[in-house]
């Protein structure tokens, strides 16, 4: 597993980094992305790529990994500290989540986030 938890660590960091072409390089093309804020998915690196960019302009937030485990399908999940300001810096949320990630070939596949 740490093959895919240094994967992860360094998509957290380049994700609150705003690198977002890193992050969507790490990522399958047909990627399967749980969409947080408006709910459902979104599918492939340019619907990934728009959906951040809207929520950039609304929000910002920051995740920061605490804990990787194996789910019981071989999923990765992560549990994550995440902080959510509006763009004047008052926070919005600040909670633990859990995240689930889907890796195939060293690619992110598919993105789900617990209880959403």
């Amino acid at each position: 597993m740490s093959d895919e938890v240094d994967l992860l660590q360094r998509v957290y960091d380049r994700f609150n980094a705003r690198d977002m072409k890193t992050v969507l390089a790490a990522m399958h093309e047909d990627v399967v992305w749980a969409n947080g804020m408006e709910g459902g998915h979104v599918r492939g690196r340019d619907e990934v790529r728009s959906y951040w960019t809207r929520q950039w302009t609304m929000i910002d937030p920051h995740v920061e990994p605490v804990a990787f485990a194996h789910g019981p399908e071989g999923e990765v999940v992560v549990e994550v500290h995440q902080v959510v300001r509006d763009l004047n810096g008052n926070l919005l949320a600040d909670k633990m989540v859990g995240h689930m990630f889907r890796i195939e070939n060293g690619l992110i596949k598919r993105f789900d986030i617990r209880g959403a």
